[in-house]
């Protein structure tokens, strides 16, 4: 292929008006009115049948900060923020000017031989945040960051177990799989690595199975994503020294959890002391834009697994490192230092989970509020009187979470809110919205959460009757 005489950015304006063969906006003008069809055709045909069953099949057509907007118009307060992708919201200006700025460059990117700066920059910038920490490994995704930890671990360590938490969620690749404390993921895909589970918080369990010998390391979420459980006080200091003492590492896995998401940088940094051997992070790194993933390690770990010239390529990623990926990430912790994210996220997380805890005493099928920062898990539970637990009753009998996904319903439909049930099979909600949400949010959360509840309580015929819809779909399914 013959190259170009002189380099995009140097041609005339006439060139680059002139009409392409490809029109994206008019592709989406065109066939944007097919989305659930073409999913039910060629993609996981169960999304659009579960979107249409619970009334989510929305058609948004633009989205910024925490909002998006439907086609009539309509605005949505979106406290799910993509699973946590979202950290800064939407399409914020900074991160759109770097990426932006990084096409416009038209850099040598993934030559594969050569050292390009941005890596090396968001290295550093990641490394400031953990300075017990020495080096970084970019790929793609949260999954591709533990799959990376579980293979150091490995080989730093020579041994070949690694301990997780019950109910834990590290990802669905084969490895992280591994690792992933839900039976519901796991059924079907053995067999998998022989890695073991131990009850979250159990420091008996743990040395038992450190005693053996055998455990390359113990990964851990500071808070776990299903049911929002943090690890109790003092076991994250006290599972490190027991690990350390059986020449063993702890993984802190934050993906979900990191940047900013609990009112920390990172999530561990809530105990002091606690200094992992390997951190995961991913999501929010992204923007929303690119995706990315990172593992951090100390300098020995790395320096074992890149033992020689010859293992230089031993664990790599194709698009790891990749440029548009580097300076989003780069744009987003420019963001978080330039707008206090952290410190935002902290004040807006007590404010948010103050306002839902004083609801408990009022409401008896709120059970509890708990979380730390903007990450916050609403529990509904059996209720004391009478007509309502005859209803709670039939809902469990029929499958358990039906609650949760009654009140989750009645928020996107009556009051535009986005927000989901915390996993299969619990009575929780999940709140992890854009760290960038204030006041404003938190009232129109707090006012409409208070109004699904009052319907609740009252015997409002409208979610109950959905209730009723819920466990005929159960027990069809069945």
């Amino acid at each position: 292929m013959t190259p170009p005489t002189e380099p995009a950015s140097h041609r005339s304006a006439e060139a680059l008006d002139e009409p392409e063969g490809f029109d994206l906006t008019r592709l989406l003008a065109e066939r944007g009115a097919e989305r659930y069809e073409l999913h039910t055709r060629h993609l996981n045909h169960q999304l659009p049948r579960m979107l249409h069953t619970i009334g989510f099949d929305r058609v948004y057509e633009r989205a910024e900060g925490a909002y998006f907007w439907d086609e009539d118009g309509n605005d949505y307060l979106d406290m799910l923020a993509g699973f946590g992708v979202m950290g800064l919201g939407r399409h914020h200006p900074v991160v759109r000017k770097a990426l932006h700025d990084v096409l416009d460059a038209s850099l040598a990117d993934l030559t594969r031989f050569d050292c390009p700066p941005l890596p090396g920059l968001l290295a550093e910038k990641l490394l400031s945040h953990s300075p017990h920490l020495d080096r970084v490994f970019f790929g793609n995704s949260g999954t591709e960051a533990v799959e990376t930890a579980l293979k150091f671990a490995r080989y730093a360590t020579g041994r070949p177990r690694i301990l997780y938490a019950d109910h834990a969620f590290h990802g669905l690749t084969t490895g992280s799989l591994s690792v992933n404390g839900e039976d519901s993921f796991r059924d079907g895909f053995a067999p998998l690595l022989p890695d073991t589970a131990i009850a979250l918080g159990d420091l008996g369990a743990l040395e038992r199975e450190l005693k053996r010998g055998d455990v390359a390391g113990f990964v851990v979420e500071p808070i776990q994503g299903k049911g929002v459980h943090e690890t109790p006080p003092g076991f994250l200091l006290a599972a490190q020294e027991l690990l350390h003492r059986h020449k063993a590492l702890l993984i802190a896995d934050e993906v979900q959890t990191g940047l900013g998401r609990t009112g920390d940088f990172y999530a561990y940094q809530h105990e002091a002391g606690v200094e992992p051997d390997l951190v995961c992070v991913a999501k929010a790194l992204s923007g929303g834009y690119v995706p990315v993933g990172a593992t951090l390690g100390k300098d020995w770990i790395f320096k074992k697994v890149y033992s020689s010239m010859d293992r230089v390529l031993v664990h790599s990623a194709s698009f790891g490192s990749n440029a548009q990926a580097m300076a989003a990430g780069l744009a987003v912790l420019s963001v978080m230092e330039d707008e206090e994210t952290v410190a935002s996220a902290r004040a807006t997380g007590d404010l948010l989970r103050t306002r839902l805890a004083a609801l408990v005493p009022r409401y008896e099928l709120l059970h509890e509020v708990r979380g730390r920062g903007l990450m916050v898990g609403i529990e509904f539970g059996r209720p004391d009187s009478l007509k309502l637990r005859s209803r709670w009753t039939m809902l469990q009998a029929a499958r358990k979470g039906l609650f949760a996904q009654m009140v989750v319903v009645p928020l996107l439909q009556k009051h535009r809110i986005l927000t989901q049930v915390s996993g299969d099979f619990l009575e929780v909600i999940k709140l992890i919205p854009p760290l960038t949400i204030g006041e404003r949010e938190v009232d129109r959360f707090v006012d409409a959460f208070t109004a699904v509840m009052d319907d609740a309580h009252g015997g409002g015929g409208l979610m109950w009757d959905f209730g009723k819809t819920l466990v005929k779909q159960a027990v069809a399914n069945r």
